[in-house]
């Protein structure tokens, strides 16, 4: 089993500059996570203060929470997003995926359209 990484677009929902990342996909992780210093960089301000997030270890860890627009090729969303600190992954989250309209396909290791269900 390998990692995958994608190439994303993250700016401010308010418009501005972008700037281009490589992330791991985490299809595991609620929210996407970007470094502090990047969000700063495009004006993204945290939201909330302090959310409490638990790692794989079992050690809960708080970090702040804001909102980013993220891009892959055409598609776009805004999504939640956590505020990184020295030494976290940055990681493509499951919700940032869905809200793209894309999934992990673990084979390939690429991502994909995903199939859209209306129920």
């Amino acid at each position: 089993m390998g990692f995958t990484e994608a190439k994303i677009t993250i700016r401010n929902p308010q418009g501005g500059p972008a700037r281009e990342l490589t992330l791991l996909v985490d299809s595991g992780a609620l929210y996407s996570l970007v470094p502090s210093s990047t969000l700063g960089e495009l004006g993204i301000e945290p939201e909330e203060e302090e959310e409490s997030f638990q790692m794989a270890n079992g050690e809960v860890i708080g970090r702040k929470v804001g909102e980013a627009r993220f891009s892959v090729g055409r598609k776009r969303t805004t999504s939640k997003v956590i505020f990184g600190e020295e030494g976290d992954m940055p990681v493509l989250s499951v919700v940032t995926l869905e809200s793209l309209g894309l999934e992990l396909d673990p084979i390939r290791r690429e991502l994909r359209s995903a199939r859209l269900l209306l129920i």
